[in-house]
């Protein structure tokens, strides 16, 4: 049986750190469904359409990713596509105690999916999106935390 996994989150826009975790995850299971997350109570700098192709642009070097969008509980997800596991990427402490609380809701919600947290390399444990959209509101280079794609379309976006 295919082992896939799903790794969800809003990626506006997709980092250097998250690209990390996709490839270690991409190595342990057959399968690695990227799920950009559809949230209408968060304000997103791109559009849900921007953050696919940005997402397909920077992980087209790996063959076993997938990109889709999804709006609903994680689990639901899960279950629709056949995943048994959630990859979550944890940073910090404060990263664990909020993802523990989501995994074990999760578990709760659906016993057969289990969440396996995933940690980045080291140099990209202060990189979220939340500090690359800042940065690049006050024109900072933002190359060394973000693939080509997402830099030129920061640019892009902001020159506007």
């Amino acid at each position: 049986m295919e082992k896939i996994a799903i790794y969800p989150g809003t990626f506006d826009p997709i980092t250097l750190g998250h690209i990390d975790v996709i490839e270690r995850a991409s190595i342990i299971f057959d399968k690695v469904i990227v799920v950009i997350a559809i949230n209408s109570k968060k304000t997103c700098l791109f559009s849900e359409e921007e953050r696919i192709l940005m997402a397909r642009e920077s992980l087209k070097h790996l063959s076993n990713i997938e990109i889709d969008k999804f709006n609903g509980l994680t689990v639901d997800y899960a279950k629709k596509r056949n995943a048994t596991t959630i990859i979550r990427g944890i940073r910090a402490i404060s990263d664990y105690e909020y993802e523990f609380q989501i995994a074990l809701m999760n578990r709760k919600l659906n016993p057969d999916v289990s969440t396996i947290f995933l940690l980045p390399n080291e140099k990209y444990t202060y990189l979220n999106s939340s500090i690359i959209r800042e940065l690049s509101k006050y024109n900072q280079d933002v190359s060394d935390f973000v693939p080509p794609i997402v830099s030129k379309m920061l640019k892009e976006k902001l020159e506007k």
